[in-house]
């Protein structure tokens, strides 16, 4: 386990890393025995940060739940993250590309909570119990690791690399939709780019709740009555740049736009 202090300066690291749009060296490098529970005290050290100045937190994210994303990425496990209200666009404003490092966009089945969610040992069915909404939505991830070259400590220490989350105007009822059988198609510019099923989502998106609601309670963090629960995409992601106009389908939930200016 690495020293408060040595977590106080990778987390500053980070810090000035998004503050600059500059990417820099993994953590890992410096600091190879760098465990996830390290990583998430370093995540929470900037999330407390942005919290004194004012941030709210809006909900949670699983990233790298999928086959498809742990490939992609040379991890074999998930990672997890927060969402604040300074993360969440609202559809027709523009992401500005220039503040980010490598900005990329996942297509994701979301969910938006009745109750809270029991912090261990969470099942599926108490997961499903707790969820009001499932809502389109797509999240906008950046690594300030340079090329992506994260190990899953690195990413979970930079937030699970999210930067940003917009959320479609569909509201589906959990009783009315299969939320394992969702077919997703990703547009780009209005050419199609990529389709996927949410059970690539660990089985079931509703699975990836439970998880998360198990894995960060032992460090004081809860799943909310009103919280953004982003479960992971089923979809890899896919890099965006300044003019670029990204519109996910979901089958029986409609749609969702992300552009960037």
């Amino acid at each position: 386990m690495l020293t408060e202090e040595t977590r106080a300066t990778l987390a500053q690291r980070l810090w000035d890393a998004e503050t600059d749009v500059s990417s820099i060296a993994p953590l890992t490098d410096d600091h190879p025995g760098m465990t996830p529970d390290d990583a998430f005290e370093i995540q929470l050290v900037n999330i407390r940060r942005r919290l004194d100045a004012g941030a709210v937190v809006r909900g949670h994210k699983v990233g790298l739940a999928s086959k498809a994303m742990q490939e992609m990425m040379g991890v074999d496990e998930p990672d997890y993250g927060h969402l604040l209200d300074t993360m969440e666009y609202p559809q027709g404003t523009p992401v500005e590309a220039a503040r980010f490092c490598f900005p990329r966009v996942e297509v994701e089945v979301g969910f938006i909570l009745g109750a809270d969610i029991p912090p261990e040992g969470c099942s599926q069915a108490e997961a499903a119990a707790a969820i009001e909404w499932v809502v389109p939505s797509i999240e906008l991830i950046d690594s300030r690791i340079k090329d992506w070259k994260i190990t899953l400590p690195d990413t979970i220490a930079d937030n699970a690399s999210s930067c940003g989350y917009v959320v479609g105007d569909g509201r589906v009822r959990l009783a009315d939709i299969d939320v394992a059988d969702i077919e997703a198609t990703l547009y780009k510019n209005g050419e199609f780019l990529a389709s996927g099923r949410s059970d690539a989502v660990l089985g079931n998106p509703l699975n990836s709740v439970g998880w998360l609601a198990s894995t960060v309670a032992k460090f004081g963090v809860r799943l909310r009555k009103g919280d953004v629960i982003l479960p992971g995409t089923a979809i890899r992601a896919m890099d965006a740049a300044a003019g670029d106009t990204f519109r996910a389908e979901f089958a029986g939930l409609g749609d969702v736009t992300m552009e960037f200016s």
